[in-house]
C-alpha cells in the first residue's frame, strides 16, 4: 500500500479538527503541513466575506445571524483552486492534513476525492457533542452562535471515514494516538 500523504478532518465548527491537527503534527513521525478552511476564508478579499442580502445568491460565504453558512460560484471557484493547490503541496512530497467543514456532505467529499485523486488518503470523522461544540463556540467568541449545534451532525450525514474520534471528552493528544496508530497499521 502506498504511503498515507493525506489526512482529511471532517467536522462541525468547535469540534476541535484545528487542536487536532496540531496534535497530529506533534505526534506523527515525520513532519505534515496543516491546512484548514478557516486559513481559506481568512484569506478571501472582503467582498467575498460579507452577507449577500438573498443568502441563496451569496457570491462568497455569508455567516447568518442564526449560524448557517452559506456558500456561492465566487468560493466555491477559490475553493477548488486552495484543493488543487493541497494536492499539489501533497504530491510534490510533503504530507498534509486538512481540517475542513463538509457543509454540502458528501458533495463537498467528491470535492476532496476529485483533487486527491491518485493519492492515498486517511478519511476522518471529528465528531462533538452538539452541546459541548456549542459551549467551545461561546468560550472562543470568534464565531457566529450557533453554527457549531447547526453543523455537528449535518457534516457528517453521507459521508464515509476511515476512522471516527470523538472530541466531546477526549483531548487532542489522545485523538491523535488513534489516529497515528491507525496510520500504522495501515502502512
Amino acid at each position: 500500500m502506498a504511503t498515507t500523504r493525506v489526512i482529511v478532518l471532517n467536522g462541525g465548527s468547535s469540534s476541535g479538527k484545528s487542536s487536532l491537527a496540531r496534535a497530529l503534527q506533534e505526534q506523527l513521525p515525520r513532519p505534515w503541513l496543516a491546512f484548514g478552511i478557516d486559513d481559506l476564508v481568512d484569506a478571501l478579499p472582503p467582498a467575498l466575506r460579507e452577507p449577500a442580502p438573498d443568502p441563496g445568491a451569496a457570491p462568497g460565504i455569508g455567516f447568518a445571524s442564526d449560524g448557517t453558512v452559506s456558500v456561492g460560484a465566487g468560493f466555491r471557484v477559490l475553493e477548488a483552486a486552495w484543493m488543487a493547490g493541497v494536492a499539489a503541496t501533497a504530491r510534490a512530497g510533503a504530507p498534509v492534513i486538512v481540517d475542513d467543514v463538509f457543509l454540502s456532505g458528501p458533495a463537498s467529499q467528491q470535492r476532496w476525492r476529485e483533487a486527491l485523486h491518485g493519492l492515498d488518503v486517511l478519511w476522518v470523522a471529528v465528531r462533538c457533542d452538539p452541546a459541548e461544540a456549542a459551549a467551545r463556540e461561546r468560550a472562543r467568541g470568534d464565531r457566529t452562535v450557533g453554527m457549531a449545534a447547526d453543523q455537528a451532525a449535518r457534516v457528517h450525514r453521507g459521508v464515509h471515514y476511515d476512522q471516527a474520534v470523538d472530541t466531546t471528552r477526549t483531548p487532542p493528544a489522545a485523538c491523535a494516538r488513534t489516529i497515528a496508530a491507525h496510520l500504522a497499521a495501515r502502512a
